[in-house]
């Protein structure tokens, strides 16, 4: 009796043993390993570092089941060929903006920003609880991928200047990097807008390629350099009053997750879209008054027949864009319904509580 109780357990730990040794191997079987390819600089202040942190969630929050590697722009594909790269499976992931797509689906920038369109929190509002996210969806499912919010950089500021801005008149052949629907404004009142990738505004500037460049806002411009040799800082940042940075997913990796992994992407995706606001309003408070002390950066405000001029000018870009296809047509309708709702709202709440701040 004793001899068989003896051969019951050794064999039973044998089986623990076994099974103990094959738990590690059936965990690296179930480990999936995807590429993210991204259209910023290696950690940068703000989108570089969502696109780290919304990596570093998905794995924790996976238990390492997804793994995700994180690459800068031009390390695999360069800045403005992410959307191509995920959709073609080149990566399974992308971190990007959605207004570098404006070429291939001219909706897709308001996914980003527009022109004195919706603030950070509205647009929120829109994607997420205003039929925004169900229209983003159609919209790049043609494309092969599947988009998130994944950050956001908040207002922004108008840009840095080599010279002064004193009227509309100085627009003029000005070379400005400015991207999305803002530089189509841009060139209608006589500048000419240029695509410049970011790691390529600082050298530009140096060079005379641009004669001003917008970026987002002082948390990340300053990472960039740009005070170095455009010190005229101007706003309000009207052609960019949001930046919101996406995360795209390859429809093709997305299909072959779980439930439970698809939950914990979307999940990671939503927390960086709210925690990059609350980081970028640091970043910039501490930026901005590095800028205007340790740098001798000068603040200037766009006179107000450029503001003026751009804003009806905004106007008629949306109302083409929207004219485009049936699919623009009903992106931009549900953003300027949402707009004209929100407006109403922020203008008796955010707007009076600042002006009675203020006094």
């Amino acid at each position: 009796m004793q001899n068989i109780t003896r051969r019951r357990l050794v064999s039973a730990g044998t089986a623990a043993a076994a099974g103990t040794l094959a738990a590690p191997s059936l965990a690296l079987a179930q480990t999936r390993r995807w590429r993210m390819v991204t259209s910023w600089p290696k950690r940068l202040p703000g989108p570089g570092m969502s696109a780290e942190r919304v990596a570093e969630r998905i794995n924790a929050l996976s238990g390492g089941r997804l793994q995700i590697a994180v690459h800068a722009a031009g390390e695999i594909v360069p800045a403005f060929e992410v959307l191509d790269a995920v959709g073609g499976n080149v990566a399974e992931m992308g971190h990007t903006a959605s207004f570098f797509w404006q070429g291939k689906e001219p909706a897709a920038v308001f996914y980003t920003t527009v022109p004195f369109g919706l603030t950070p929190t509205e647009h929120v509002a829109w994607v997420e609880a205003g039929g925004g996210q169900a229209l983003w969806d159609e919209l790049y499912q043609p494309f092969g991928v599947k988009p998130f919010m994944g950050g956001n950089t908040g207002v922004c500021m108008g840009g840095w200047f080599r010279r002064e801005i004193k009227s509309l008149a100085d627009m003029r052949g000005l070379k400005i990097r400015s991207l999305g629907l803002g530089g189509e404004v841009y060139r209608r009142l006589g500048a000419t807008p240029q695509t410049t990738p970011p790691a390529e505004i600082l050298t530009s500037l140096q060079s005379g390629v641009l004669d001003a460049a917008e970026f987002v806002g002082p948390g990340s411009d300053i990472a960039l350099g740009l005070y170095r040799v455009a010190p005229l800082y101007y706003g309000p940042g009207f052609n960019k009053p949001n930046g919101t940075g996406e995360c795209i997913v390859s429809l093709a990796a997305w299909e072959q997750l779980d439930a439970q992994l698809k939950a914990i992407v979307a999940h990671a995706c939503a927390t960086e879209a709210s925690f990059a606001l609350s980081e970028m309003e640091r970043l910039n408070v501490e930026a901005l008054a590095a800028l205007t002390g340790q740098h001798r950066v000068q603040l200037g405000t766009f006179p107000a027949d450029f503001v003026n001029a751009a804003r009806k000018q905004a106007v008629d870009v949306l109302a083409e864009l929207g004219a485009r296809s049936d699919r623009a047509r009903r992106v931009h309708a549900s953003y300027t319904a949402f707009r004209e709702r929100a407006g109403a709202w922020s203008r008796i709440s955010l707007k009076a509580v600042l002006e009675a701040r203020e006094g």
